[in-house]
């Protein structure tokens, strides 16, 4: 099994898609990252060039993640173990 992990994850360095992939995981461990209150009124929608756009359940919660934009970029990069994530738009 680690020979097939070890073959993906060269395949995707040398065609240049494992930033790609990385981005996309984002969404993934999104609730992991910002908390069960946090998931419950957001909703990832997709991630382009290290943007993550997050769909919120009001304007009241934008307002709110604003303020938290920059802690919650941190704790996904380092979740994803490196620096994908370079912006969020809450919608």
């Amino acid at each position: 099994m680690e020979k097939l992990n070890l073959s993906i994850k060269n395949f995707l360095n040398n065609n240049g898609l494992e930033k790609g992939v990385n981005q996309q995981k984002a969404i993934t461990v999104w609730s992991t990252v910002v908390g069960e209150k946090i998931a419950t009124n957001t909703k990832p929608e997709f991630v382009e060039f290290g943007v993550l756009t997050v769909k919120t359940k009001n304007s009241t919660w934008r307002n709110e993640l604003q303020f938290k934009k920059k802690d919650i970029i941190k704790n996904l990069n380092k979740e994803l173990g490196q620096n994908t994530i370079k912006e969020l738009r809450f919608i």
